[in-house]
């Protein structure tokens, strides 16, 4: 939590000199990715912490295609069976492509799938979804998001925040 408030009090320190995605241009941004686990990761995990790199094409005014790679991890919280002992963590490697719709200038909504590699139990491959909501500025991401993985006998999500910065390519 501590680093999402840091880097919202970022969006509003540095300068707004970044140039915005034209239309018809390349975009990359860096972010990172605070969440609250959903559904069967919550047994193991209250709180999970990532990053994110996202290639993004802005076709039009108000529409981009994007492709978003990065690595969750879902940390272990304390089993309630046993004192003193905590669940692993359970990494995730999400690589999903999607699309970005513009409703107002700064303002989109985008949904993403692809699949997410786990790499701590049993390395399972799982189908995501992720529908979400955002806001981006000249130099800044910020996007509030579900995201679903499911597959292998076993449905989990997260509930999370992306705070990203942009670079023009």
């Amino acid at each position: 939590m501590t680093a999402a408030v840091a880097a919202f009090a970022l969006l509003f320190a540095v300068s707004a000199n970044a140039q915005g995605i034209k239309p018809g241009g390349w975009g990359f941004s860096i972010g990172i990715e605070p969440g609250i686990p959903t559904g069967n990761a919550s047994d193991i995990s209250s709180f999970e912490i990532g990053g994110t790199a996202r290639l993004e094409y802005k076709a039009s005014a108000n529409f981009a295609v994007i492709a978003t790679i990065g690595y969750y991890d879902f940390l272990g919280k304390s089993d309630p069976n046993v004192p003193g002992v905590k669940y692993t963590s359970l990494g995730m490697v999400p690589a999903k492509v999607g699309a970005k719709y513009y409703v107002a200038p700064m303002f989109y909504i985008d949904g993403e799938v692809g699949l997410g590699f786990d790499t701590n139990y049993e390395s399972h491959t799982k189908l995501l979804f992720s529908p979400g909501v955002g806001y981006a500025g000249q130099a800044f991401d910020i996007g509030l998001r579900y995201e679903n993985y499911s597959g292998n006998n076993n449905s989990f999500g997260l509930v999370g925040l992306r705070v990203a910065y942009n670079i023009g390519l």
